[in-house]
């Protein structure tokens, strides 16, 4: 069984992100790691989360945080609770953190799908909620499968030309398997690891499996309160800390 962990929206929350790395080797062997962006900014962790997608010599591609992290992008338009934990992650990590995000391309192709943090229309910036949104990404996704992150909610789009909109939009839930049809073009968005924002605090991912060609939506719980403790003595905002037990 050939199985891919597919995480989005790390955000620097690396208690997250090893209970996801457990519970998806609990199922058995991971054969590679997707991340969909910002896997920094917001949380108290962002060197050792680079380390750990690192080690698994993830395929990741960059987000509004870690081009705000470099340098390459500013932080005026986020608004003051990001600019604040951008400027602190930014202070933070090493040259040759700095370095490695730098590197990261804003879309990647992995066999058949297309790996962005936005849409392929704004890569870093354009939030997938609607379906203008999902015709303007579909206009340019020259694979079957698309995989977005950014919004921090877990979500499928279906290209349906028969209908008015010219695709369905899903709400994804804990454990629900998508089949994968190379006939039907699909965007699937796995949440946010880090910082759910869907009313769910636990952290959410997906994991594709090649062989049975289908993507299934996992939510693991975490210990909130270890992060939200690391950010208090990080002196992170006050609000990104509480928005964590909210999963909002």
């Amino acid at each position: 069984m050939a199985r891919t962990v597919i995480v989005s929206d790390v955000h620097a929350n690396l208690v997250a992100l090893e209970a996801v790395l457990r519970a998806s080797e609990s199922g058995g062997p991971i054969d590679a790691i997707w991340s969909l962006g910002d896997c920094v900014g917001y949380g108290p962790q962002p060197g050792e989360c680079i380390a750990r997608l690192k080690g698994f010599e993830a395929a990741m591609v960059a987000g509004n945080h870690e081009r705000a992290a470099t340098g390459a992008i500013g932080i005026e338009d986020f608004n003051p609770d990001a600019a604040t934990a951008a400027q602190w992650t930014k202070e933070r990590l090493s040259p040759e953190e700095k370095s490695f995000l730098d590197a990261l391309t804003e879309v990647e192709q992995q066999s058949r799908f297309t790996l962005v943090h936005g849409t392929l229309r704004w890569p870093i910036w354009e939030y997938l909620y609607s379906s203008e949104a999902a015709l303007g990404h579909f206009a340019l996704q020259q694979t079957p499968f698309g995989l977005v992150g950014h919004t921090h909610v877990p979500m499928l789009v279906v290209e349906d030309r028969t209908s008015f909109e010219g695709c369905q939009l899903f709400r994804l839930a804990d454990g629900e398997k998508v089949d994968l049809d190379q006939n039907v073009r699909m965007i699937l968005n796995p949440g946010s690891v880090g910082q759910p924002r869907d009313g769910d605090a636990r952290a959410s991912y997906a994991v594709y499996d090649a062989e049975a060609m289908s993507i299934t939506l996992h939510r693991v719980e975490y210990a909130i309160d270890v992060t939200q403790k690391l950010m208090t003595d990080a002196g992170l905002p006050r609000w990104l800390i509480e928005r964590l037990s909210a999963g909002r």
